[in-house]
């Protein structure tokens, strides 16, 4: 697969990848968070930007310059922190950047432009800012940047405009403090927010359109962070540092590469035969055959030397219509949990460079809130036989002979489970479960339509079963996956999550409920997702199958310092998406060291 997927705000723009299944999807931040895998929205209206100086006639110091490639699939076409699923690679976390970082592997914040961060009231949080931020262009950056760039919020088509549903005013206290006040408390998305919005200069905004504002290119960029724009053409962009960053001073921490150069993704072959030259150095695409090239002796390394290679970064899910027979049936939906023979899937179509996901489908980093006594309670493996066994106890039979059993009511049962065409990990992934499914008697054939119609089909409700993974990468919190996966209210487009439709008022107001609880009150978020776990397992609104790769390969013919679980290795994310710049992986660029030639 290659996706990568940032929830965001009630509103992700779920990045399109249309070359394979399991691309990056940005990283949809949570109804107020970063970029993660966002849906595909309408395109931007901004009309393509002008033609600039080609860096591809520019030679670049190679002992200077890294070469990424893995999140840009169509040439640049903005430089907006607003455009979230749309931005040029880098935009948020090389450019602008958020008040804090967070770190998904240590379950911590790091104050950014914030020095701290405090609730100083029950409804009332206070951020001081770091003294001797400045802009790109020499100003400071001041509480009223802040102030500013949150009140943007309050525009139409700002991603992070559902915030001001419960977020009642931003204030500055002075120039370093800034005071917000909430109409109610919503802990897990106030989280995901203080490292999800960027920061943007109000002295270089504030004469700007709304359109502009919300659609505009915004070239070039005036930013705070470690680089600034150097150029761009049809297949790249380019950035160059920062040698006036405010954090070499404040931090002591400073980027290595002067440039980086990130290349619009090619296809597989090609992204790969780049990546074993050495023209690319780090690839976050998926490259099928990794785990050969990693034991092969061609200088590829991975997180892991062995399977999985990857982290774990997001997680597939079998989304079933429930507004169709059988899929209305719990038990029909069981019965299927059952049947899907994932561990061929992880072997066969992976190469092992996937995991089979926990049936509560929460990543790795999330496993701490998986109840292990509802799982083993509720919990499925495959099991053709438990499957059928489960068919036959619920009405579910071969009447007329052919192979395939009938509704209860005797109605045959002709199904289709459906990914883009052209995704062919999911496709072959698609023919194992289909394959799975006719084993036990399920008539299930798998259907690849173009992206556009799999879109349509997933979002308009009129599908029968399909593969999605948009909104369930890694974050600050399980909020933000239980948010996507039982998203409401139940409209007629559900471009957000829950497609399937699923409609159960107690697991929504449990989503709200989790929502509520404290970031750091484990305890409290425990007790909240074992109610939900113990639906979820209970109704099967949608199967978990595996987690897709963070996928991250290197060649360190250039550079080295990589992060990776290699003990004494720094422990960063190796991840260009969207989102993940400010989910350490900006970190990542202060332990590379260029290879002495």
């Amino acid at each position: 697969m290659k996706r990568l997927s940032l929830l965001l705000v009630h509103l992700a723009v779920i990045g399109v990848m249309l070359l394979s299944a399991c691309q990056p999807t940005t990283p949809t931040p949570s109804p107020t968070a970063a970029p993660a895998t966002q849906p595909p929205g309408p395109a931007p209206t901004a009309t393509p930007p002008p033609a600039t100086p080609t860096p591809a006639v520019v030679v670049y110091p190679r002992e200077e310059t890294l070469y990424t490639s893995g999140t840009q699939w169509g040439p640049p076409s903005n430089w907006n922190p607003i455009q979230v699923g749309t931005n040029a690679m880098g935009t948020i976390g090389l450019c602008y950047e958020t008040l804090f970082l967070y770190d998904p592997l240590k379950d911590e914040y790091i104050p950014w432009l914030a020095e701290s961060g405090r609730w100083a009231s029950d409804n009332v949080y206070e951020v001081k800012l770091r003294q001797g931020i400045t802009w790109a262009d020499g100003q400071p950056m001041t509480s009223a940047d802040v102030v500013y760039t949150f009140e943007l919020g309050k525009l139409e088509g700002v991603y992070y405009r559902p915030l001001w549903d419960w977020l009642e005013k931003v204030e500055a206290v002075d120039n370093l403090t800034v005071r917000f006040t909430f109409k109610e408390v919503r802990h897990q998305e106030w989280g995901n927010t203080l490292y999800s919005v960027a920061i943007v200069p109000k002295h270089a905004w504030q004469g700007r359109s709304p359109d502009e504002i919300v659609n505009g290119q915004n070239l070039p960029p005036l930013c705070s962070g470690a680089y600034v724009y150097e150029a761009h053409s049809e297949d790249r962009v380019v950035w160059k540092r920062n040698d006036n960053w405010w954090a070499i001073k404040v931090l002591g921490k400073s980027v290595a590469p002067r440039y980086i150069v990130d290349i619009v993704n090619p296809s597989n072959n090609v992204a790969l035969g780049l990546v074993l030259k050495g023209e690319v150095d780090l690839s976050n695409n998926f490259l099928p055959g990794i785990a050969t090239l990693v034991k092969g002796g061609y200088g590829i390394k991975t997180w892991y030397d062995d399977a999985p290679y990857m982290l774990a970064a997001n997680t597939a899910f079998l989304f079933m219509n429930l507004t169709k027979k059988p899929m209305d049936d719990p038990n029909f939906r069981r019965a299927m949990a059952f049947a899907i023979n994932v561990d061929e899937i992880v072997t066969r179509v992976y190469g092992n460079i996937v995991q089979k996901a926990n049936p509560t489908g929460l990543l790795p980093v999330w496993e701490r809130f998986v109840d292990q006594a509802v799982v083993n309670e509720l919990g499925f493996s495959y099991d053709p036989n438990r499957a059928k066994q489960i068919l036959a106890q619920a009405g579910y039979r071969d009447v007329n002979g052919d192979g395939f059993v009938e509704a209860p009511d005797g109605s045959p049962i002709q199904l289709k489970i459906m990914v883009p065409f052209g995704w062919t990990d999911w496709m072959e992934a698609a023919k194992v479960i289909a394959s799975s499914a006719q084993a036990v008697g399920i008539n299930l054939q798998a259907d690849f339509p173009d992206f556009g119609g799999y879109w349509d089909q997933l979002t308009g409700g009129t599908f029968d079963m399909a593969i999605n993974n948009f909104g369930s990468q890694m974050s600050n919190t399980p909020w933000t996956f239980y948010f996507w996966l039982f998203r409401n209210p139940i409209t007629p487009k559900m471009n957000d999550g829950n497609y399937g439709r699923y409609n159960n008022p107690r697991v929504f107001d449990l989503v709200v409920q989790l929502d509520k609880v404290p970031v750091g009150d484990t305890a409290g978020m425990k007790q909240v997702i074992s109610q939900i776990q113990r639906i979820q397992l209970t109704d099967m609104p949608a199967i978990p199958l595996w987690y897709n790769g963070l996928w991250s390969q290197w060649n360190e013919a250039h550079w080295t310092g990589w992060p990776s679980a290699a003990a004494g290795a720094p422990k960063y994310l190796p991840c260009t998406w969207r989102g993940y710049w400010n989910m350490t992986a900006l970190l990542m660029l202060t332990e590379l060291k260029p290879v002495k030639k």
